[in-house]
């Protein structure tokens, strides 16, 4: 019986993964008076009075909503919000286990920005933070810009979660084929919501997380290869990537710019390359393909390749590029810091306090594991202090 089996039976078992509990236990009269009416009508007052009481008398200080609207669950696609609630109760649930941050799936039943940005500023008041999860790009690039007026921090995670993990373990794998990150050329294929994200903390890889130093050059490709100046087809967030990608301006299929290539990212689809690619780039490549559940290559063929370093989205490989090593530790340092937003700094904060989580580096560690319980408090400190 498979994982997929298996995850069925347990959620019929259990009519899903989450559920609502009291901190406050109701036995007598008295506890329903205090709880309840009459009072509940004190705290009310003190936060009309003093809205920022809000955070010292209810669940707003540690409560995140999990918003989605199904348009890209995992590696299912534009499945609707009905079917993405087993995928954002389960990140509810990593957001308790590892950070102790109360978290509720909202699946909206819209993919229009407007009403996905509305819905969610009618919400907020609840809410201490914001993930938003599995909504489809370019509109997630759209619905996290606009939010970020909102108070509390708002947060793609299929964005920023996959490039924080992703720099951690570049940083790491650089130093295990002793390259400076600073010189490497780097081939990104995938210019959706994570390789734009990845892209753009890229640009800040220096060692020292409060200094911005970019790599030697990023090549970032979609299905139609190189995104260069020549090409007439981008769409705006494409455009966007012009000036700080592809400084050679590079043109041609995924397997021409890799030529010469330090690192290969991938973040768009399984098997797009093989041993005799990975042949052609430079000495002690590193291959981070994260397509699930089929990587772009399998270790086996990157290693034949040639490759030093290889890591996958997959749990079943070794240095596993998974985003539950960010998401909740970033939460719970910027809930802690009662951040406004989750700023640049915070991002390279989390990515190098998680590349220092590793003790025993190696070719086959370049990530903690994401059962690491650790792993989430030490990113939390970090974020909060970079929150300032």
């Amino acid at each position: 019986m498979d994982y997929g089996e298996r995850s069925l039976i347990i959620h019929e078992q259990l009519r899903g993964k989450i559920a609502v509990s009291s901190k406050l236990p109701i036995e007598t009269q008295d506890d329903l008076s205090i709880a309840y009416t009459p009072g509940v009508a004190k705290p009310c007052e003190v936060i009309a009075a003093s809205p920022a009481k809000a955070r010292d008398l209810t669940l707003k200080r540690n409560a995140v909503a999990v918003v989605s609207d199904g348009s890209s669950v995992l590696g299912l696609g534009n499945i609707g919000p009905l079917a993405a609630i087993p995928v954002m109760e389960g990140k509810a649930v990593l957001f308790k286990q590892y950070a102790n941050i109360d978290a509720w799936p909202i699946c909206l039943d819209t993919q229009d920005a407007d009403e996905i940005i509305e819905t969610v500023r009618r919400i907020a008041p609840v809410f201490g933070g914001v993930n938003l999860e599995d909504i489809s790009a370019p509109r997630c690039f759209e619905v996290e810009d606009r939010l970020q007026d909102l108070g509390i921090p708002v947060f793609h995670d299929d964005q920023h979660g996959t490039a924080i993990v992703l720099l951690a373990a570049m940083l790491n794998a650089a130093k295990v084929v002793r390259k400076d990150p600073a010189e490497m050329k780097i081939v990104i294929n995938g210019a959706g919501a994570a390789g734009t994200a990845i892209a753009k903390l890229l640009q800040c890889i220096d060692q020292d997380p409060k200094v911005c130093v970019p790599v030697a050059d990023i090549v970032i490709c979609d299905s139609k290869g190189a995104i260069h100046s020549g090409r007439d087809d981008l769409n705006p967030q494409k455009q966007a990537l012009l000036p700080i990608t592809n400084r050679e301006d590079r043109s041609g299929s995924l397997q021409d710019v890799l030529k010469g290539a330090d690192v290969f990212v991938g973040v768009s689809k399984g098997n797009l390359i093989d041993r005799h690619d990975v042949a052609t780039m430079a000495d002690e490549a590193i291959i981070l393909a994260m397509a699930n559940p089929v990587p772009e290559i399998m270790p086996d063929e990157a290693r034949a390749g040639g490759a030093a370093v290889i890591g996958t989205g997959r749990s079943d490989f070794p240095n596993q590029v998974n985003n539950v090593l960010a998401f909740p530790g970033i939460f719970r340092g910027a809930l802690d810091a009662q951040a406004s937003q989750i700023t640049p700094e915070m991002k390279l904060a989390a990515a190098h306090a998680l590349a220092d989580a590793v003790d025993d580096l190696s070719a086959d560690k370049i990530l903690p594991s994401p059962l690491n319980a650790a792993v989430a408090p030490m990113v939390a400190r970090a974020v909060a202090e970079a929150a300032g």
